[in-house]
């Protein structure tokens, strides 16, 4: 999988735990620290871990396992690496504190793209059109 790739499946599993505020920065031009940094909030400790559990699970799924993880909920700052993929999930009285989008501010914002795409048929599910 490629990191562009693997990007968008991390901010996915971020969204579907409710995460807020999710951005990708493309830093390939400006930095070889990696290709992309996710940077996400949770509100509470149960959901930074909830996130990181997500992210950790879907990586896995496709074959994606996070070479290290540091900070832990109660530390309110969850970073895993991916290699080409820095996560960073925040509480975010600590994102503010920190500031990554100002520091990073010249990368470029990766936009969302589903990785798989959803389609709504007009056609009832087949239960509900018997009935």
């Amino acid at each position: 999988m490629n990191s562009e790739t693997l990007a968008q499946l991390c901010r996915e599993a971020a969204l579907d735990k409710k995460a807020t505020e999710v951005l990708v920065l493309d830093l390939r031009a400006i930095s070889s620290v990696a290709d992309f940094f996710l940077i996400c909030s949770g509100q509470s400790e149960p959901q930074l871990k909830a996130i990181a559990e997500e992210i950790a699970r879907r990586g896995r799924e496709h074959g994606a396992r996070p070479r290290g993880q540091d900070g832990f909920a109660s530390s309110r700052w969850i970073v895993m690496d991916f290699g080409s993929v820095l996560v960073h999930i925040f509480h975010p009285e600590l994102r503010q504190r920190y500031a990554l989008e100002q520091l990073w501010g010249d990368a470029k914002h990766l936009p969302a793209q589903p990785l798989v795409k959803r389609t709504v048929s007009s056609r009832p599910p087949e239960s509900l059109a018997q009935r």
